[in-house]
């Protein structure tokens, strides 16, 4: 498929619009204060630690019932699948990603379209797991977002014309853009999506205004990092390690670890947080070793990509369970002291509380029902304990070509996969959206070939209960302890926000919008878009009142690779819109 590369407007009244509105300049300090201001949202994460947590108490649990729908945008046309967009909202104005690499402005008080633009991909873009597109930048008088053809978009956000293209990789080995990019000091910076084709992952910052490459972090041992100068190229940093000290003969050089969730950014400690995806190919037996920084969180320096340190979840993952969830950074009171702690709820289905100052492990827990794969963590180091015969079996033992099928808790989906989870300082939970799924897992033979599949791997994914897969959690840091819980009959694929009011918001396949309460678990609303919801929530102030909206499109990598469990869903319907709720301004003195 291929579409039109536009930038446009379509009526007076946007154009009027166009010029009103989108006007402020997006500055550092903007971005530095996005969690803590109300009438905007210019992050990605509703602030650069990814915290999605709002200081808003006008929508609580005692009104949250009240709360009813303002408008609603549609992306119109015949791309509707997948959308895991989080808007961002400045100066009165949304902006919205969607699938196949399309962006709108739309007036955020009254739905109105200002201006669209949609990417010129090629026909041969090879997404692994649906065309999506889970947000966009916003920095100066510019928006920024990714392609599925691995290329980085800069628009003026006033009009939506074209400021500057730059392709970040090679779309025909596999590479693509999925992830919103983040800005810190100037620096627009990116990873890539591709695992699963034998890429090399990396994490890359360009010159927010003129595109200009500035440095370029590959994330698998033995390739180097640089920063580029007066057009010069630079070594810069670690060097990744020796090629081969933790891959096997040349198999760093296809060996995946792509960083296709994007990042968050700690002030404090000025530090990047990116998770790194799967070791390629799938079938572990191939690359014995831990196959770094695959299945890792890496601490990287904004200033020259260098790595400051690194944590695996998986070493030798041989089960596709990734890295990459985002690492929120908090900070954990206990016992008379404040730490400058981070989190991550990984695929494998530990959750793992971190230093984020030096990548030191604090400790880690469950946070799903079945783990089949690990007896538990190393209680100093965090390292997995495999559990014998957990590993899918190695082909070469069988002599054949389908080495032994074992049973794993979790499947290769995850515990919890990218739908981002949200903290709040208040009551000091982590809210997780979770699944409870098993697969039967074996090895085939494989060989890199570029842009094409790199697994060595078959599987099946079953659901784990009769009645339910997808599981709203509340989890506490300090004791690994599960406060509440909220089953759902399908799996959850949509991110979770919370705010001061005491509420938690996440969306559901089945369609719905939900609100809990964040202290008990309470179901205290819902409301039903049409299709799944597999975007993230966010919620500001404008005009005195409180707003709720999310991107409402079933898809993404369920009812693509969810075996079993896609029977479970095949009914349900695609869509593509943005929904937009408020608080009448007569409920809001409800307490």
């Amino acid at each position: 498929m291929s579409s039109i590369s536009i930038g446009k407007t379509f009526t007076a009244s946007a154009l009027a619009l166009a010029v009103s509105f989108g006007a402020h300049a997006v500055t550092d300090q903007d971005l530095l204060n996005d969690h803590k201001t109300v009438d905007k949202i210019v992050t990605y994460g509703m602030g650069y630690q990814g915290q999605r947590y709002s200081p808003m108490t006008t929508l609580n649990t005692s009104n949250v019932n009240y709360l009813t729908p303002a408008w609603a945008f549609s992306f119109g046309g015949e791309k509707q699948r997948g959308q895991e967009s989080q808007p961002l909202i400045e100066d009165g104005v949304m902006y919205v990603t969607a699938s196949y690499s399309r962006i709108w402005a739309v007036d955020a008080r009254t739905g109105e379209q200002i201006w669209q633009y949609d990417a010129r991909l090629p026909d041969g873009i090879m997404p692994c797991c649906d065309v999506v597109n889970r947000g966009a930048a916003i920095y100066g008088d510019m928006v920024y977002f990714g392609t599925l053809d691995a290329k980085l978009v800069a628009l003026n956000k006033k009009t939506g014309k074209v400021v500057w293209i730059k392709t970040v990789a090679d779309y025909q080995e596999g590479y693509a853009i999925t992830a919103a990019p983040i800005v810190v000091d100037g620096k627009l910076i990116t990873g890539v999506s591709g695992g699963e084709f034998g890429i090399v992952g990396k994490v890359e910052a360009y010159d927010a205004k003129t595109g200009d490459l500035l440095w370029t972090r590959p994330t698998v041992e033995g390739h180097m990092g640089y920063v580029y100068k007066d057009g010069k190229k630079i070594e810069s940093g670690i060097s990744g390690g020796e090629a081969g000290k933790t891959w096997p003969g040349d198999m760093w050089k296809s060996g995946g670890a792509a960083t296709w969730l994007g990042g968050t950014y700690d002030p404090e400690t000025d530090t990047l947080f990116f998770g790194t995806g799967n070791p390629a190919p799938w079938n572990s037996h191939l690359r014995p070793g831990d196959n770094l920084f695959s299945a890792s969180r890496v601490a990287i320096d904004p200033n020259d990509g260098s790595i400051k340190w690194h944590f695996q979840t998986t070493p030798n993952d041989g089960w596709d369970y990734d890295g990459v969830n985002e690492l929120i950074p908090f900070d954990l009171k206990e016992n008379g002291k404040t730490i400058k702690a981070a989190a991550t709820a990984d695929r494998n289905g530990f959750f793992y509380v971190l230093n984020r100052e030096d990548g030191s492990f604090i400790r880690g827990f469950p946070f799903v029902d079945t783990i089949s794969w690990a007896e538990g963590l190393d209680s100093k180091t965090g390292r997995p304990i495999f559990k014998e015969g957990g590993r899918p079996g190695n082909p070469a033992d069988l002599d054949g070509e389908k080495g032994e099928t074992v049973v794993a808790y979790p499947a290769f989906l995850g515990g919890k996969n990218w739908m981002p989870m949200a903290y709040s300082p208040d009551t000091e939970l982590f809210y997780v959206p979770s699944n409870e799924w098993s697969m039967d897992i074996w090895n085939e033979p494989v060989s890199y070939k570029k842009g094409a599949a790199y697994l060595g791997a078959g599987f099946t994914i079953k659901p784990a209960n009769d009645d339910f897969i997808g599981v709203l959690r509340a989890m506490d840091p300090k004791t690994g302890k599960e406060v509440w819980r909220q089953n759902n009959s399908a799996p959850l694929w949509g991110g979770a926000m919370t705010t001061a009011g005491g509420l938690v918001f996440t969306g559901t396949p089945e369609g719905f919008l939900k609100a809990f309460d964040a202290k008990t678990g309470e179901e205290l609303w819902k409301f039903n878009t049409g299709s799944g919801v597999v975007g993230t929530p966010v919620t500001w102030e404008m005009d005195g009142e409180q707003y709720v909206s999310v991107a409402s499109g079933w898809g993404g990598a369920v009812p693509l690779w969810g075996g079993e469990v896609a029977r479970v869903v095949r009914d349900f319907n695609q869509g593509g819109m943005v929904w937009t709720f408020k608080l009448p301004q007569d409920r809001v003195s409800a307490k």
